[in-house]
């Protein structure tokens, strides 16, 4: 290589191998997977949808997956480490009370419903509500989602405790199980009225199921 192109190689950024542009393709299609089930569903998303909005050629999906069941599995476990770290940044957020957490996440959703019109919901949730029409392997993935944020909230909720902000009394893992049941069922109806008041309407009685219990 002459020392014109090497200099010019060092100022530009390196050339990119083809295991770097599988990863980077890959993770495209990841993106643009998560962004499509969350609005439509499992069922009723086509890998050539996914495929031409990443802008990927038609028939090269299984360059990157096994198959469409395996692709959604991934697709599960990717979201439920995103929402984790979602969880996490307000979760752990020790300038603000437990409380308070909680309620800067259920803001924090609000606020990502409505920049995507409430045409978004949870992955995980959708998902569980197709549960009949799904490979059966999608179950225990969609589970262990679910176990994991609720152990999230029961940190929440035993910190809350701790702080004096709810009764000792409370069970928090069955109330950390029982927000996301409701949670859930708030995000679909936010979906279908177009609206954040289902979500106000369930953290509002949470709270107060909290407070008086």
């Amino acid at each position: 290589m002459n020392q014109t192109a090497d200099i010019k190689r060092k100022r530009g950024r390196p050339p990119k191998t083809a295991d770097s542009n599988f990863r980077d393709t890959r993770q495209t299609l990841i993106n643009v997977g998560l962004q499509v089930l969350t609005e439509k569903g499992y069922s009723y998303t086509g890998i050539d949808e996914i495929l031409r909005k990443a802008g990927v050629p038609k028939g090269s999906f299984y360059h990157y997956f096994d198959n469409k069941e395996s692709f959604g599995k991934i697709l599960i476990e990717a979201y439920g480490r995103y929402f984790a770290g979602k969880l996490d940044r307000w979760f752990q957020d020790r300038t603000l009370t437990p409380l308070q957490r909680l309620n800067a996440f259920v803001e924090d959703a609000k606020a990502g419903m409505g920049r995507f019109e409430y045409r978004r919901g949870c992955l995980i949730g959708n998902l569980g509500q197709e549960m009949t029409a799904l490979p059966e392997g999608f179950r225990d993935l969609l589970q262990s989602v679910f176990r994991d944020w609720e152990h999230r909230t029961t940190e929440v909720l035993r910190d809350a405790q701790q702080t004096g902000e709810i009764a000792k009394h409370l069970e928090c893992d069955q109330m950390a199980h029982f927000f996301w049941i409701g949670w859930e069922g708030a995000v679909l109806r936010a979906k279908l009225d177009q609206s954040p008041e289902p979500l106000d309407q369930f953290a509002q009685g949470f709270r107060s199921l909290l407070r008086g219990a």
